[in-house]
């Protein structure tokens, strides 16, 4: 549509920003993907009534205009391409910024009020339900801050939880290093509001038999909704519990699995993972948790891969809250760009009140892993462990056991760190020896495309040689493999040089060979960063025909007109993706 800026403001209500000068449009036209598509315009909604008014807009002129769409937009950290598009893109940081509630309540008592007054329950686990509503464009950095205030905290947070908001959590089904013991964000959606294609904003959260009668005998375009989900999920119940995947995280495509167990039906659900193509959320209600106060970690180090699937089964029954690793590369990684790993740990090493850090004392802690990487010894996988609990007697009677039984069983090496300050530089190298690839490497790319995949934790040392043997049929290709052990989810970003044609040919051949492996072992093609430009075309590969037929039904049943957030879970285009690789830095 031409003078799109102009129409809009003139031919609606929309009272928000319009932009589309060029260094707005570029800042939009990538997010922390490959991807790269130039927006024909980026707009800010005030409030719920101007997103309202900006899906009516889009519906009204769609017939005449098809390439009319809204993508929404946090953040920008999505990897996989979903907060890209070449319509409108509608940025959720500017206004929608508000922590608005927290509270507990009794789980039987409803609490939650839609925004037309109207009460709803919302159930939780234990006797009391601890809880905030948030707008969608709110920080996670900022809203932890104020839940910790409260002794209060959302588990499901990313490595990138200083830069990521929950909408975007919300809209990706996000998890990192917690989730092993608290799940993915659809463990925390509790309820939320969402404008729909009709241009109307509507309350989703847990209905029960009765409520959901009340929801099927609704006329106009949300009775008719409820009656065609309903019909869908009922009537293919067995097929999509068989279609579940069985790792224990799972991004990809529709989670209809959690919209009806045959006592409850929650639509909220639906949302979380859609990555905005079902309709724009406008307020959250998460469910929080109390986190434990005390931690310690157990490191252990692996040469042979062959007994890790035994391993992990026997670290998993002492239940700790995270249980990540790095591999080899990593670790060398971290080893030659030292001075800055230390810099990394400077909160640890500086004075309180701000004095220099003593990077001799930060560099002694690393002298072990110095001492391994001169003599040889670096190990091909390590494993940290962490455990928490209320007391340090609780945790460490807990730590000793298990590395008690590490030792004897697997005759492996272990070590128990002794302070927060040692603990921490396993963390950083965890976290950060990618970030310090990217910047040592000129002219190179972070390419993350085969960066979240994930099988069964006994299937790993099958797995794992069969996709380093993969990897290593493209040895121009620079990469580091860390990942969640517990879950068996690990994230391979290589980095490459995208404006050449021989490289942008790789991404498409390794990752239909990576996949290939992932499903024949039924795993996941994204455990928590979801599908976008890069895994849409990949659906139907991995749910098979029959059931990403589904997901299609669901598409048209809330999105008619497709309005919302195109070519991501359906009606992707493999060649509409590596046409729009980007070929700059």
């Amino acid at each position: 549509m031409e003078n799109l800026h102009q129409t809009l403001k003139n031919n609606s209500g929309f009272k928000g920003e319009v932009f589309t000068d060029e260094a707005t449009l570029y800042k939009y036209s990538r997010d922390a993907s490959i991807f790269e598509i130039m927006p024909a315009c980026v707009v800010c909604p005030k409030n719920s009534h101007d997103v309202q008014e900006l899906v009516k807009f889009v519906g009204a002129h769609k017939s005449s205009a098809p390439e009319l769409s809204i993508t929404a937009r946090a953040a920008g950290t999505d990897m996989s391409g979903g907060a890209i598009n070449d319509s409108i893109i509608a940025d959720f940081t500017a206004h929608f910024n508000k922590i608005e509630m927290f509270g507990t309540y009794p789980s039987s008592v409803p609490s939650f009020f839609a925004k037309d007054g109207t009460p709803s329950p919302a159930r939780g686990e234990g006797n009391n339900v601890s809880y905030a509503t948030v707008e969608p464009g709110v920080f996670y950095r900022d809203f932890e801050v104020e839940s910790l205030k409260r002794g209060l905290i959302l588990p499901c947070y990313t490595a990138s939880k200083s830069l990521n908001t929950v909408g975007g959590m919300v809209g990706n089904n996000s998890a990192g290093e917690k989730s092993l013991a608290y799940g993915q964000t659809k463990d925390y959606v509790l309820e939320l509001n969402a404008v729909l294609a009709d241009g109307n904003e509507y309350h989703f959260g847990e209905l029960d038999n009765s409520e959901l009668e009340k929801k099927l005998k609704l006329p106009g375009f949300e009775g008719e909704l409820y009656r065609k989900v309903f019909r869908l999920v009922n009537d293919n119940y067995e097929l999509i519990k068989k279609a579940k995947p069985t790792t224990s995280k799972n991004s990809a495509g529709y989670l209809l699995w959690e919209v009806w167990n045959k006592s409850k039906f929650n639509l909220a659900k639906l949302f979380v993972g859609s990555q905005g193509t079902l309709g724009l959320v406008t307020d959250i209600k998460f469910k929080l948790i109390k986190p434990k106060p005390k931690s310690e970690l157990l490191v252990i180090f692996m040469k042979d891969l062959a007994k890790l699937g035994e391993l992990i089964d026997c670290v998993a029954k002492y239940k700790p809250e995270s249980f990540e690793s790095f591999d080899d590369h990593t670790f060398k990684l971290a080893m030659r760009f030292l001075p800055d790993m230390i810099k990394r740990m400077s909160p640890f090493g500086g004075s309180p009140a701000g004095g220099k850090v003593n990077f001799f004392t930060l560099g002694l802690q690393f002298l072990p892993e110095l001492w391994m990487t001169l003599t040889g010894g670096v190990p091909k996988l390590i494993l940290i462990v962490e455990f928490t609990g209320e007391k340090e007697e609780d945790i460490y009677q807990k730590l000793f056991l298990a590395e008690k039984e590490i030792q004897s069983k697997f005759k492996l090496k272990t070590h128990i760190t002794a302070n927060p300050h040692e603990a921490e530089k396993y963390w950083v190298i965890r976290r950060e020896s990618f970030s310090l690839l990217r910047q040592h490497s000129k002219n190179l790319a972070t390419a993350p495309f085969i960066d979240d995949i994930a099988v069964h934790p006994a299937q790993l040392p099958q797995f794992l040689p069969e996709l380093n043997a993969i990897l290593a049929k493209y040895p121009s290709l620079i990469y580091t493999v860390a990942g969640h052990m517990g879950d068996a989810n690990f994230h391979i970003i290589p980095l490459m040089d995208l404006r050449r044609v021989d490289q942008r040919m790789i991404i498409p051949k390794l990752a239909d060979e990576v996949y290939s492996l992932v499903l024949k072992y039924n795993g996941t093609i994204t455990a928590e960063h979801n599908d976008g430009l890069i895994r849409s075309p990949y659906l139907e590969k991995m749910y098979g025909a029959i059931f990403f037929g589904l997901f299609r039904q669901i598409k048209e049943i809330f999105d008619p007109q497709n309005i919302f957030n195109p070519r991501k879970k359906v009606g992707s285009s493999l060649e509409y993706s590596l046409n729009h690789i980007k070929k700059t830095f």
